[in-house]
């Protein structure tokens, strides 16, 4: 399984956001998006995960279900967590695995986030963190190849990063054995420049040393970078 995208171009409020994005991302490898506040990294996982549309380019998936749409293989975990605060966290996780048709326990998944004690409790009165794992859980109720990770760390705990990590290199694994998995992730770095093995962008790059969380380097695979600017 292999997802490329060519020349990928962004048009915000009719404000041009970027434009000659490419980047090849290869079943169990991590592809880091970086760069200051506005450059579009939160736009461009849009466009991946099929909420918005690109004004120019071109972006594909091989080796997948050619029956499926990449938006139907994608899992997208934005800034918000999208919670029903009515609803227990149990049935919020139920929700959520019927709409993609999971296929594993609910109730472990929510046990795999350490929310497994909480399950009949209102998700109204869930901490930000709280949150953050439940729509962590959905990652791992529901199977889908393509994970894609805006900030996922934010709110978490120290504890709740290394499960998360931990979740990220069995997915990655799993990719490996069936070329089934991919990731996309991004935090905001630096700017500055530098150059990536499999990611090609007309703008300046904004690297970090590892491209990872403080103290994941050892528990990841390696991960490639392309980096975006503001306009």
């Amino acid at each position: 399984m292999r997802l490329s995208a060519v020349d990928l171009a962004c048009r915000r409020g009719g404000r041009d956001v970027f434009s000659g994005v490419s980047f090849n991302v290869g079943a169990g490898e991590l592809l880091a998006v970086t760069g200051r506040n506005g450059a579009g990294k939160s736009s461009l996982l849009r466009i991946v995960a099929g909420l918005i549309r690109p004004v120019g380019g071109r972006l594909w998936l091989e080796g997948s279900d050619p029956e499926l749409s990449i938006a139907e293989q994608v899992h997208y975990l934005g800034h918000q967590d999208p919670v029903k605060p009515s609803l227990s966290v149990l049935e919020n996780l139920q929700f959520w695995a019927a709409f993609f048709a999971g296929v594993i326990k609910v109730y472990d998944a929510l046990e795999s986030v350490g929310l497994g004690a909480i399950a009949t409790l209102p998700a109204g009165y869930l901490s930000a963190g709280q949150r953050r794992r439940l729509s962590i859980a959905r990652l791992i109720a529901v199977k889908r190849p393509i994970w894609l990770l805006d900030e996922p760390t934010s709110t978490l705990d120290a504890a709740a990063q290394h499960r998360l990590a931990e979740f990220m290199r069995s997915h990655s694994c799993e990719a490996i054995s069936t070329r089934a998995a991919l990731f996309l992730r991004r935090r905001t770095a630096r700017s500055g420049s530098a150059t990536s093995k499999n990611c090609r962008s007309t703008a300046p790059f904004a690297p970090t040393p590892a491209l990872m969380l403080p103290g994941w380097s050892n528990r990841l695979p390696p991960c490639h970078e392309s980096a975006m600017s503001s306009p």
